[in-house]
């Protein structure tokens, strides 16, 4: 992978690596003593943020055709319509922000491309469980995983608040 540094991958001796309770329990995560690297490592973050973003929007049109209210698909509803064409858009913008800094591999780039692709999963995340209405949350349905784990991938590598300034200063 020509767009992770050496200096992102954790090498030698991680034994003072701290388990961490998940929000997902198929999703392990530890905390590796040391100060934390910013930088590329986070483009990896932003590259599964894009994939699940895109995953919501699939499950959110899919499910839109699917269901049917007062005798019609719910995709059939304007509303409906709205949700899944903003997530379309939200999902499109951080592909593109995500593709362009793996291809550059500037800091600056793979902060805004992580800031677009953690909004993009949170939101998207949101708006797919509006489409699925109280079933969203439900173990039949996986998007309430989507969610819980775009919160934690959001809060992985720079926070949001801290990415920002650090791009605004940057810029």
């Amino acid at each position: 992978m020509p767009w992770l540094a050496e200096a992102d991958v954790v090498q030698g001796d991680v034994s003072g690596a701290v388990a961490l309770r998940s929000v997902d329990p198929l999703t392990p995560l530890h905390r590796v003593p040391g100060p934390p690297r910013p930088g590329r490592g986070a483009l990896l973050y932003a590259a599964e943020q894009l994939g699940s973003a895109a995953r919501t929007c699939d499950m959110a049109v899919t499910h839109a055709r699917r269901r049917e209210q007062f005798g019609r698909p719910i995709g059939a509803f304007q509303a409906v319509q709205h949700l899944c064409a903003r997530m379309l858009v939200r999902a499109e913008v951080a592909r593109a922000a995500v593709y362009a800094a793996a291809v550059t591999g500037d800091t600056r780039e793979i902060r805004g491309a992580k800031l677009l692709a953690d909004d993009a999963a949170v939101r998207n995340a949101r708006d797919c469980l509006q489409v699925h209405g109280g079933m969203g949350f439900t173990w039949e349905s996986d998007v309430h995983l989507h969610l819980k784990r775009a919160w934690v991938r959001a809060e992985l590598g720079q926070r949001t608040a801290e990415a920002e300034e650090a791009l605004t200063d940057a810029l």
